[in-house]
């Protein structure tokens, strides 16, 4: 009886996994098509099409472009959850504890992000006595943020930018479908916010669980201060992008990528395998360059792996921290 509830139970999981990986297999399906239909109007194979695409990128300028903006980025993301933590778990925390492990939950995050976030509650816990629940409660409260992040930055680009996002409704009314989706988002977060500052719905319990701790306690200065420390990070994503893609002969402007870049990164936070909807989308953005497909694996495959490697260089301190019992 037990065996057979347990299986009941794993259903909707075996469910969701078969349609996230039909939808993967659909989106690289639509990309492998529009790059063979550009392959076939030059008469050539799609391997020489990728060829003579990847041969003609300066990988030395890129290279000197990713590898600075990869150290950039783990500094600022460190930054970042160092001082949630420290407004909601840990107040003595230093910044130079929490490098090694914030460094090493980049090698976990090759096989799950969670089991990286799960490195860093380890480690409040043995270290600074913190309850998972609260320490998972930070990192839902970042996680959100980081989703609110793009969403304004997007609208900034998409108010100084409008006419990119005509130019690339072709296939979508992406002018219709992105103010709606705006509106929503931040009418979402006015209420959610309210919700927490107990401006209704006051005597409801679901505010008071463990794993929701952080925004009982957080004040809109953390919101505001949240997203100012975030937003280095997505700048300077939106500069390296814009190089990295003009290196791979792809013509992209900064107004392009402000307004794009940020809904590409919401796309590959999609539960999809190898971040098949932000593959999808970077070939619906710019469709005159299905080739860009393909640079998107490129640009996320370094990022990833050479964050894994600064983890690896921090590997031995943070062992001593969650492993060694007389550091």
């Amino acid at each position: 009886m037990t065996d057979q509830t347990e299986s009941t139970r794993n259903i909707p999981g075996f469910i969701f996994k078969c349609a996230s990986w039909l939808l993967a297999v659909g989106c690289f399906y639509l990309v492998f098509s529009r790059l063979s239909a550009a392959a076939g109007r030059e008469g050539i194979t799609l391997v020489e099409y990728l060829v003579n695409f990847l041969g003609g990128v300066n990988w030395v300028a890129w290279f000197a472009v990713m590898i600075p903006y990869s150290v950039f980025f783990f500094l600022i993301d460190s930054n970042v959850t160092w001082r949630a933590i420290r407004w909601f778990n840990a107040p003595t925390l230093k910044f130079q504890n929490i490098l090694p492990i914030r460094a090493s939950a980049y090698i976990l995050s090759l096989l799950s992000e969670q089991v990286g976030k799960g490195a860093m509650t380890l480690y409040l816990l043995r270290r600074h006595k913190t309850p998972g629940w609260e320490t998972l409660s930070t990192m839902i409260f970042l996680g959100l943020m980081e989703i609110y992040q793009l969403l304004l930055f997007s609208v900034i680009g998409l108010i100084y930018y409008f006419e990119y996002v005509v130019a690339a409704s072709k296939l979508l009314p992406l002018d219709t479908i992105l103010p709606i989706l705006f509106i929503a988002a931040f009418t979402f977060l006015c209420i959610w916010i309210a919700f927490f500052r107990r401006l209704f719905f006051k005597q409801t319990n679901i505010r008071n669980h463990r794993y929701l701790r952080a925004f009982r306690e957080a004040q809109i200065k953390h919101y505001v201060l949240t997203v100012l420390y975030k937003a280095p990070n997505l700048i300077g994503a939106v500069i390296v992008y814009t190089i990295a893609l003009n290196l791979f002969n792809v013509e992209a402007s900064f107004g392009q990528l402000l307004v794009f870049l940020p809904l590409i990164f919401l796309a590959a936070a999609l539960p999809l395998p190898f971040h098949a909807g932000a593959l999808l989308l970077w070939t619906a953005l710019f469709p005159d360059y299905p080739e860009v497909g393909v640079f998107s694996l490129f640009m996320h495959t370094f990022f990833v792996l050479f964050n894994a490697s600064i983890g690896l260089v921090f590997l031995p301190k943070a062992n001593r921290e969650l492993i060694d019992e007389s550091s």
